[in-house]
């Protein structure tokens, strides 16, 4: 099930020459989605994240875990996703993906459908849902203001958040974009498991971090993958436990 008319030719015509696969129904919308699985019952889904009127998550909430059949997600950028998939031990196509790429989840599927029941798959998908439904709680885009207007930054995209009086600086890829909210209001806001608190005036995207090294009176430098230095600040020091889990 994907909105993407190219991703779906692209997933029909790698399973059209599987013997042991038939294509029972496509969809390009979550209604649509919703209605084939509860028509047709299908053994396997290819369920894109991102597809309209429901995304994958709300498919699944009006299905029920208990009646989706093996499910395999199509995504296309969200990686904190991908995190939760591989922790799951469900299946994920990340696009843009190949034919071999496929063909090895494909052969990962065959393998779950052989040695697992229902109800551990469908455990497993219950577990996925109640994570990704407790991170849709956090924003996943912010309305910024930019040279042309406004524009909707991905919260995934920021690099590092500092405070600037009134406003709080999201620095992304190079650029720099005002938000007139407060650093305690900004980090309320965003997933704890994507970005970390360091500084009164700091907020960095963990996956952005390179290296921490330690300074004196129990601050560290905290340096990013593009080479920005910033300081952890002593009263942040007991955040350095969440980065060694």
């Amino acid at each position: 099930m994907d909105d993407e008319p190219p991703a779906r030719e692209k997933i029909k015509s790698f399973l059209e020459p599987e013997e042991d696969v038939e294509i029972i129904a496509e969809c390009g919308d979550g209604p649509a989605a919703v209605d084939a699985i509860e028509r047709y019952a299908p053994d396997l889904l290819f369920l894109d994240i991102e597809i309209p009127g429901l995304d994958g998550l709300e498919v699944i909430e009006r299905v029920d875990a208990d009646r989706m059949p093996v499910t395999v997600f199509v995504t296309a950028f969200d990686r904190y996703a991908v995190k939760a998939f591989e922790k799951h031990a469900i299946d994920y196509l990340l696009k843009p993906f190949d034919k071999a790429r496929f063909h090895r989840t494909l052969d990962q599927v065959r393998e779950q459908l052989d040695r697992s029941d229902n109800r551990q798959l469908n455990e497993q998908l219950q577990t996925l849902l109640a994570g990704l439904r407790q991170r849709k709680r956090y924003a996943e885009r912010l309305t910024v203001k930019s040279p042309r207007g406004m524009r909707l930054l991905r919260a995934e995209d920021v690099d590092w958040i500092d405070a600037a009086g009134n406003y709080v600086r999201l620095n992304s890829d190079g650029e720099a974009y005002l938000l007139r909210e407060t650093m305690s209001s900004i980090e309320s806001r965003l997933d704890p498991e994507m970005f970390l608190r360091i500084h009164r005036s700091t907020i960095v995207n963990i996956e952005r971090i390179r290296e921490i090294r330690p300074l004196q009176h129990g601050e560290h430098l905290v340096i990013l993958d593009g080479g920005q230095r910033l300081t952890l600040s002593r009263s942040y020091r007991g955040q350095l436990d969440r980065l060694s889990r």
